[in-house]
């Protein structure tokens, strides 16, 4: 005689873990995914470089350090070097620019 089957549990798939970003926005020339991290483990140095315009910026890095720390890191190192500044947003015309001209 045969053994009865055990009903089993099916399985769940392991949840995927979402993956972050590596390409990011400047925050100098405003160009969608130019700015790259690159990290050296054995150097202990990371770069993030704007393609388009670039700028980059270093910082220290370690074991756990990702691509989106850096780029945390230098956004908030430019705010940072922002902070106090005054920004005049008004529109100022210059001299021979006259819209009241009458024909």
């Amino acid at each position: 005689m045969g053994k009865r089957k055990s009903r089993k549990a099916a399985k769940v798939p392991p949840k995927k873990k979402e993956k972050l970003d590596t390409a990011f926005d400047c925050p100098f020339c405003n160009h969608r995914a130019s700015v790259e991290c690159t990290i050296d483990f054995k150097e202990r140095i990371a770069v993030a470089t704007c393609g388009v315009c670039k700028e980059a910026y270093h910082t220290d890095a370690n074991a756990l350090t990702e691509p989106v720390d850096v780029y945390s890191e230098w956004i908030d190192a430019c705010e940072l070097a922002n902070e106090g500044v005054v920004v005049d947003r008004r529109c100022r015309r210059s001299e021979g620019d006259d819209d009241d001209d009458e024909f």
